[in-house]
């Protein structure tokens, strides 16, 4: 009889999203798009808050490491997830996708933590713009930045510890596009039922915690954008805050219902579905909606265009 040790040394298979079949071959070109589109964009507005100095302030500070973030997301998984449809049975090493879920979770984490602090750069900005050059000058920029990046390491890495050290006795193929902490705890052939209650307090403190902060911060934002007396004050206050809570629903939404479901209600199918809305999707709809809705951002796009005619004609 093999020991426990032995099973870990077998690789795991990604069933993937989609079957290897014609009619699958439309989705599967979908998100490839999807892929492209993510990379493309948040590239683009990276260089865009990088190159204009007037968008070098606290709200574009985040915004650049959300930018960062989606891509990071997108080339963790997409291109594993491409592999394994067109190579069906294409294995993944247990430190492989132990890299995998450390660095989704790391990226995921990150976002729920930095679009609180965009929150709350909003919130300073638009209640309280006598002290925002104070409560949120370079130094606090940095330090909230790095508050962000190190409680999702430190979040994400106890989470992949704690997964890779279950025993997987049976089945090592994982239905599902992606090495996913709920995906994996399927496989376990041990009582997960207090580790999962470890990932359900895990999720109130990243995604109950900041989402509660966001909401509150914009029922502020709310109530003081309707007392404004400049129609076109609280034009450009809501499209900003739009733009942010367009993302926010969406993403905190998926999450939520991906991670605070008890494990008996989880389907792999269902599953599936609800990480694109958390992994795919918002990277695609992220530069679009801080960009096609805002002034500032498209600006600096057009600006920078016209340097570059400029710069071929000389």
């Amino acid at each position: 009889m093999k020991s426990e040790n032995e099973t870990y040394s077998v690789d795991f298979i990604l069933l993937g999203f989609l079957s290897r079949t014609s009619v699958h071959l439309f989705p599967m070109a979908m998100i490839l798009l999807a892929f492209i589109a993510a990379l493309s964009g948040n590239a683009l507005l990276m260089l865009l808050i990088q190159v204009n100095s007037s968008l070098h302030t606290p709200m574009y500070f985040f915004l650049r490491q959300l930018a960062f973030m989606d891509i990071c997301q997108t080339l963790i998984i997409v291109p594993k997830m491409l592999a394994d449809f067109l190579i069906p049975g294409n294995p993944i090493s247990p430190a492989g996708c132990g890299t995998q879920i450390f660095l989704v979770l790391t990226m995921g984490i990150s976002e729920c933590l930095v679009l609180a602090v965009m929150s709350y750069d909003r919130y300073i900005a638009i209640c309280n713009p006598l002290q925002y050059p104070i409560l949120m000058s370079r130094n606090i920029c940095f330090v909230l930045s790095a508050g962000v990046w190190m409680g999702a390491s430190v979040n994400a890495l106890f989470h992949t510890v704690f997964t890779l050290a279950l025993p997987y006795c049976g089945s090592k193929e994982i239905d599902h596009f992606f090495c996913e902490v709920p995906a994996l705890l399927k496989l376990s052939c041990s009582d997960t039922s207090q580790y999962e209650a470890l990932v359900f307090v895990s999720s109130v403190v990243v995604l109950l915690i900041p989402s509660s902060i966001i909401l509150a911060s914009y029922a502020c934002i709310l109530s003081r954008v309707l007392r404004m007396k400049s129609t076109k004050g609280q034009q450009k206050a809501l499209a900003t805050c739009s733009s942010h809570l367009t993302v926010v629903v969406m993403f905190y939404g998926a999450g939520i219902f991906m991670y605070m479901r008890p494990s008996s209600y989880h389907s792999p199918e269902q599953d599936k579905i609800v990480s694109l809305f958390y992994t795919i999707v918002p990277p695609v709809l992220n530069p679009l909606i801080y960009s096609l809705r805002n002034r500032d951002v498209l600006y600096a796009l057009r600006k920078w265009i016209g340097k570059c005619r400029d710069f071929q004609q000389d």
